[in-house]
């Protein structure tokens, strides 16, 4: 009873009880809440009454809403404040997790009911978002195996089990590579070509682990990346670059190649239980693309024009490095360098130049005014409300005066938080029975290098447009409007899920928003309209690069979970022969290596699925063409039909007609390969 877990969470609007929660507190209260959970499920399943929606359906809903509460807070804090005890625990905790789930979805007696409830949908008088919960239930169930055979059903949740531990492990190994390697400089020399901010970073990095006699180069992209792109030591730049790129790729015991093997051949053991051919068949069955076909025609009508700009830029870096003394070809390494000097010399803009204008507070300001003026949200900070580190900042978020829900934001990297960016949902927002809302706890998590001092965190156009994308899915979370938690926000096809997400980076390069929240974080200047013509100028710059370096990781992706090799496939020989069919181009480099590609192997989420960044940019490019054709990038109309069939919907609407009710129609492909630059070729 001393557990804070298990206590009532009195903090306001449900907060969880982040400064008593302890790593020894989480597996005595997973104990207890799935043991309640399991009491729930078996009362649904056992119960004399006749199968219907209500008893069955809306119960499995909403029952292990205490298990949930816990899982939450777990499973952020093992993201962004994890810790050795906390990582103990969660290898004890994955495979018993996934046995439970095993046991709910494979349980027969309460598949019998929510197949007996979903054969006679069509008789039952169901709502519509009554009727998208029971088929995505339903759904549920199948994709788990409750419809194989006994001995079929036994293997299928023995795999399910072994894959959580190996995913767990599989992203605790990126983990340590990240937070234990990186690049040490100690003089003046070595940090020859580096603006302040990324000297300036490179201190607080490295006074984070422990030193303030260096600098140090960590392995997040948000430090490597301007580190390569502004170094002048190009021996320096290929050790940082080989450090990034070789994460997970290391004999012993943290070594992510075998791991992703083993994955991989059980991924393919859980579709041919399921009767596929391989397991990006079956993963397919549950997103917009549907079939393996339809993904690689997408990616192929991108791939090829991609490789031919990515050439020519090749071609123009080529020149400028043989004029600056460079005799050898262009190597990943140098890219990024070259491609900025081509860049200022074209544009006369770089970073140096850009970023003093991009303070973080005043790019968070620009996303919540964006948001106020298409959605009518209002964002108070509590600072008053703790969250799990003292860097993140706690928001009341409020729509058309009445509380929605609470916004945290987490921006900063740390040793002990995961890389990438991702939004996460403390609690998801529902409605109970009664009708009361349940209003959803929404986190925001970037890795961008924290500034020494008293400076503000600078941000790259880059950086802005990751804030602005992790908060469009922030949005989604935050203005769920459904009854059901199934169906909450973010929970849709994944292919559905970016569109929210891509979409709201639009309005991090309106013009009207740059004026008004783009000021020099010295001299409160406005950014200048001279500058901004020149980052228009610029902005299809090096696409060839940055989108052969997507286009090929999602191809990658695609062609490794096609593989019908029972004995698993390694991933590093895979993925050199790979890139040599595809014709890899010259000097270019994947965003994410197999070793260390956690979309695919730290959870099944993008597995077969990293190609849904570029099937929603489809729709976004066209779904952010309504305000153009509207007019005005706030139009009201248009931004109310966003809102209501788009960010608020959740998964209670079918994707493709909830993006026909928006635009009116069908999503076309133009727009997509005019926002990439690839039109003309």
């Amino acid at each position: 009873m001393t557990n804070p877990l298990l206590q009532p969470w009195t903090t306001p609007y449900g907060l969880p009880p982040f400064a008593e929660a302890r790593a020894e507190h989480f597996e005595p209260a997973f104990e207890q809440t799935l043991a309640e959970h399991r009491a729930e499920a078996a009362r649904i399943a056992q119960q004399t009454d006749a199968p219907a929606f209500e008893n069955t359906i809306a119960a499995f809903d909403r029952s292990g809403a205490l298990l949930n509460r816990v899982s939450s807070l777990f499973h952020n804090l093992t993201s962004s404040a994890t810790s050795p005890e906390l990582q103990a625990v969660e290898r004890v905790m994955a495979p018993r997790l996934a046995a439970h789930y095993n046991a709910l979805y494979l349980d027969q007696a309460m598949f019998a009911r929510v197949d007996a409830v979903h054969a006679q949908r069509v008789s039952l008088g169901l709502t519509p978002e009554q009727t998208r919960l029971l088929d995505r239930i339903h759904l549920d169930f199948v994709l788990a195996g409750a419809k194989l055979a006994p001995a079929a059903r036994e293997r299928m949740a023995a795999v399910t089990e072994e894959l959580a531990s190996l995913t767990t492990r599989f992203s605790q190994n990126v983990l340590h590579d990240e937070s234990h390697g990186g690049l040490w400089l100690t003089s003046e020399d070595e940090l020859a070509g580096l603006p302040e901010f990324v000297r300036d970073a490179a201190r607080s990095a490295a006074a984070e682990r422990g030193r303030l006699d260096a600098w140090l180069i960590t392995l997040s992209r948000s430090l490597v990346v301007p580190f390569l792109t502004f170094s002048a030591r190009r021996d320096l730049r290929e050790q940082a670059y080989a450090a990034w790129k070789a994460r997970g790729e290391h004999d012993g015991e943290h070594d992510n190649r075998p791991v992703a093997r083993r994955i991989l051949a059980l991924r393919q053991e859980q579709a041919r239980l399921h009767g596929y051919k391989s397991y990006a068949d079956y993963a397919l069955v549950d997103r917009m693309a549907g079939t393996p076909a339809a993904v690689r025609e997408l990616l192929q009508r991108v791939w090829e024009p991609a490789k031919r700009r990515a050439a020519a830029e090749r071609t123009e870096l080529q020149a400028l490095a043989a004029g600056l003394g460079h005799t050898g070809a262009i190597e990943p390494w140098d890219w990024r360098y070259y491609a900025e000097r081509v860049r200022q010399q074209r544009f006369a803009v770089d970073d140096a130049q850009v970023k003093p204008y991009f303070p973080l507070d005043r790019v968070l300001a620009a996303a919540f005014d964006c948001a106020g003026r298409l959605f009518k949200l209002a964002f108070a900070e509590r600072p008053d409300l703790n969250a799990h580190h003292p860097d993140v900042r706690v928001f009341e978020v409020r729509r058309e005066g009445g509380v929605i829900g609470l916004f945290l934001s987490d921006n900063f990297a740390r040793p002990n938080k995961r890389s990438g960016a991702w939004m996460s949902a403390y609690r998801q927002q529902s409605r109970k029975p009664t009708g009361e809302p349940v209003f959803p706890i929404i986190v925001n998590n970037n890795n961008f290098a924290k500034a020494s001092g008293t400076e503000p965190t600078l941000l790259s156009l880059d950086d802005v447009r990751t804030l602005f994308h992790e908060f469009g899915h922030g949005l989604h979370g935050l203005l769920s409007n459904v009854s059901y938690e199934t169906l909450s926000g973010t929970s849709v096809l994944r292919d559905f899920v970016e569109l929210p997400s891509q979409l709201y980076e639009h309005w991090s390069e309106e013009r009207a928003v740059l004026k008004e929240h783009a000021r020099h974080y010295k001299t409160g200047e406005p950014i200048p309209d001279a500058l901004l013509d020149k980052l228009d100028q610029a902005k299809l710059f090096n696409q060839g690069f940055e989108t052969v370096g997507y286009t090929a990781c999602a191809l990658l992706d695609l062609a490794l979970h096609e593989q019908t090799d029972a004995d698993g496939v390694d991933v590093a020989a895979f993925e050199r022969a790979e890139l040599d069919r595809l014709g890899m181009p010259a000097g270019c480099s994947l965003y994410h290596r197999l070793p260390h590609f956690q979309h695919l192997f730290s959870s099944d989420a993008y597995a077969a699925g990293y190609y849904v960044y570029m099937w929603a940019e489809v729709l976004d490019a066209d779904g952010y063409d309504a305000f153009m054709e509207a007019g005005d990038p706030f139009d009201a109309a248009t931004a109310e039909r966003l809102y209501r069939y788009i960010y608020s919907s959740g998964n209670s609407v079918e994707p493709r007609a909830a993006y026909r009710a928006f635009r009116g129609r069908d999503a076309k492909v133009e727009p997509l390969l005019k926002q990439r630059g690839l039109v003309e070729l």
